[in-house]
């Protein structure tokens, strides 16, 4: 799990500030963004392998962060994270291409696996693209 560049984006500070550090406590290397604007910013100097990106947030929503940050690189896995239970929200998250979803609260070792999953993914389609490529 070393390997794993992860981006935080949600606007409760305490909660960020948690999660990031035990992320980093299992090897992830962690950078976080207070809000959807604030992501956006942080993909000029950061590449994560994955995003985790709530849902609601004041300013740019979770969605069109979403939406926004596929245009700069599609290969990110961004994994949603909602406090509020919509099936919607989480229809369109996947639409736009979400990897998957997660309710608030999260369980730990719940959420590791999903972002684990999220760049096992990420480095499979790197890889296929890589191939291809190469084969050219």
């Amino acid at each position: 799990m070393a390997d794993i560049k992860a981006l935080l984006v949600d606007d409760e500070e305490s909660f960020r500030n948690t999660l990031c550090k035990r992320l980093a406590r299992r090897g992830m290397t962690v950078e976080q963004a207070g809000s959807g604007e604030e992501a956006l910013e942080r993909l000029a100097a950061f590449e994560p392998d994955v995003i985790l990106l709530d849902v609601k947030m004041p300013g740019m929503d979770g969605l069109t962060a979403l939406h926004k940050i596929k245009e700069v690189n599609p290969l990110i896995e961004v994994v949603m994270l909602t406090g509020h239970a919509s099936m919607e929200i989480a229809i369109r998250g996947m639409e736009l291409g979400a990897f998957d979803y997660l309710m608030k609260p999260v369980e730990f070792e719940e959420l590791l696996y999903k972002l684990e999953d999220a760049f096992k993914r990420k480095k499979y389609h790197e890889d296929r693209i890589a191939a291809r490529a190469g084969g050219e």
